[in-house]
């Protein structure tokens, strides 16, 4: 989730947070097969023992190739409190990577011809929910899916701000979240070019619901049954006690504070855009196993990466994944930046290489540590794709 912060309100809503609130974080174990002897484990350790040394919270990563298979690593704390040791095992919020999730359910369900990407959404939605959107006739489900919509973005609308951060722990539905947007003009002709927007998968979503009975019953069914991720959890986290707590620099002074609560009933109100969690080797094996074709069709692939060009004609998004470059590196994959999370899972097919960085640290605002976030995600990637 992305949105702008208003600087006034989010002191006083968390001057209002009883910052000693603690997720209940229990002994943890992780059943994924690791190698100790992988060859950068002490390099990667090293690197994230040091930016944790600087005062990030906590952070994790795990990675995959075929020659050395699994190895994850952990620095910091997951929960400073009461200095309970980040480990491999916590589960870490996946804010946007979570539209990955979203884009194969709704692909399945294209295989199974419950929906036509080239149809209308309005012939999937009751006029309750399309009346928000405007034109919504001209806008079909393959436009939600790869972010040409044109539909505005909910999450930066400022009366959604302004009541989210002035009632930081109230839940919404996705009739709310869409009535921010109600009859807004779309930011451009539909099907012209990629703009993030995390509307378009909250309407998958709610397609889903209208289609499926249930979009998360169908992220289960689709990605997490299949892959056996027993560590990955949509729409009950907090009901997860593995879950790291997390933190936020409210003025970017190097202060952090705990925003635990206000960040889980957050993530447990969106839909389709955000919303799960998982451990470090769960993300990578999500990806892994949709890549390798353990969970669509050649043809869903295939539709999955035609990547759809940015307004500057630069091709950047698929159908729930990015083609990005990083170090030189051609990835795919998607990202994801919280009120008190950031995340990154790529894969790097030169180099057959899957990795999966989390910190328990809020991204969604400049200040030093989260610019070290970004510093670390750097050297991690430049020394992983030596």
């Amino acid at each position: 989730m992305k949105f702008f912060f208003i600087g006034i309100l989010l002191a006083s809503l968390l001057a209002c947070e009883p910052n000693d609130f603690a997720t209940p974080t229990v002994s943890c174990t992780e059943t994924t097969p690791i190698n100790a002897n992988y060859s950068k484990a002490r390099q990667i350790q090293t690197l994230l023992d040091g930016f944790t040394a600087e005062g990030l919270p906590g952070v994790a990563v795990a990675v995959y190739t075929p020659k050395e298979g699994y190895w994850a690593g952990a620095s910091g704390y997951a929960r400073l409190e009461d200095k309970t040791a980040m480990q491999i095992c916590h589960l870490h919020y996946s804010q946007s990577v979570a539209k990955s999730y979203m884009a194969v359910g709704m692909l399945k369900l294209v295989e199974t011809g419950k929906i036509e990407l080239d149809t209308p959404i309005t012939t999937y939605l009751p006029v309750n929910l399309s009346d928000n959107i405007t034109d919504a006739e001209t806008i079909t489900v393959r436009m939600l899916l790869n972010h040409t919509s044109g539909i505005p973005n909910y999450s930066l609308d400022t009366d959604y701000v302004t009541v989210f951060l002035q009632n930081p722990l109230r839940s919404f539905t996705g009739a709310e979240y869409l009535s921010y947007i109600r009859k807004s003009p779309l930011r451009f002709k539909p099907g012209s070019y990629f703009q993030y927007s995390d509307t378009n998968y909250l309407l998958l979503a709610l397609i889903a619901n209208q289609v499926h009975g249930d979009h998360a019953r169908l992220i289960q069914e689709s990605v997490l049954a299949p892959l056996n991720l027993q560590q990955t959890f949509y729409h009950n986290v907090q009901q997860q006690t593995n879950l790291v707590n997390s933190y936020f620099d409210r003025f970017g002074d190097g202060k952090l504070e705990n925003v635990s609560q206000m960040q889980q009933v957050n993530v447990n109100s969106l839909s389709g855009d955000d919303g799960l969690v998982a451990s470090p080797l769960d993300f990578v094996r999500f990806l892994r196993g949709l890549l390798e074709g353990k969970l669509l069709s050649d043809k869903s692939m295939k539709t999955m990466m035609t990547w759809v060009n940015d307004k500057n004609g630069e091709p950047s998004y698929g159908m729930g994944l990015y083609r990005v470059y990083y170090s030189g590196q051609l990835a795919y994959g998607h990202g994801g930046a919280g009120l008190g999370a950031g995340c990154a899972l790529y894969h790097f097919p030169e180099k057959q290489l899957y990795v999966f960085m989390g910190t328990n640290m809020g991204t969604l605002t400049d200040g030093p540590y989260v610019r070290k976030v970004g510093e670390m995600k750097d050297q991690l990637l430049d020394l992983l794709l030596k």
